[in-house]
């Protein structure tokens, strides 16, 4: 993904998520930050807080904690001494899960309640265009769900197989020529066990 997370499966190169990395993500807008800083290029701390509606001095500190954490670097082709440039250190990040889990559940937690609610966010822009969008594109938008049967491994094969599919096609940070009309598409990818429902107690006789 250009996003803040990565694909599970992936052979790109990326930053592959520590404990301290879930602390300094576990915050929406430095999720957006380094979304932005993937998907749009470099840029500086005053035109990041005015495509996320944040003072300059917010976006400052919140970029400092991010650097801190390895996630964006200084980009020394551009800036000066006034004004610093700021650039993502990586093209993604992956997410694997199970040690972290098991040592800091709670800071796991924090960290992929911050990511779903950048998946909400992007879904939420783009169902506010949906209307204007050429019809060719509101064709392509998809919410759909399934529930599925299927074995801790089998959800594994899954999600990798997704990524094999996926990865077929250019994502923004990948060089190369696209064809004509090729415009950015955000894909998100959900496998989520579905908690089960508490039986429903039995009537007193």
């Amino acid at each position: 993904m250009t996003d803040e997370s990565g694909w599970k499966h992936s052979d790109d190169p990326h930053a592959v998520l520590t404990a301290r990395g879930m602390r300094a993500m576990a915050h929406p807008v430095r999720m957006q930050l380094v979304g932005l800083l993937r998907k749009h290029g470099p840029s500086t701390a005053t035109r990041l807080a005015e495509q996320l509606g944040l003072n300059s001095g917010a976006t400052s500190y919140h970029l400092r904690q991010l650097a801190a954490a390895g996630f964006v670097e200084e980009d020394p082709e551009r800036g000066n001494a006034r004004e610093r440039w700021w650039r993502s250190s990586h093209p993604l990040t992956v997410w694997t899960g199970d040690e972290l889990a098991d040592e800091e559940p709670d800071t796991a937690v924090g960290f992929l309640r911050s990511v779903l609610a950048a998946h909400t966010l992007l879904g939420q822009r783009a169902l506010d265009a949906f209307e204007t969008m050429p019809r060719d594109w509101r064709r392509t938008v998809d919410l759909s769900d399934l529930v599925l049967l299927i074995t801790p491994a089998e959800a594994e094969q899954l999600s990798a197989e997704l990524s094999t599919v996926i990865g077929r096609y250019r994502r923004v940070d990948t060089a190369g020529p696209a064809p004509e009309g090729a415009e950015p598409v955000a894909v998100v990818l959900h496998v989520l066990p579905e908690p089960q429902a508490e039986p429903a107690a039995e009537e007193p006789r």
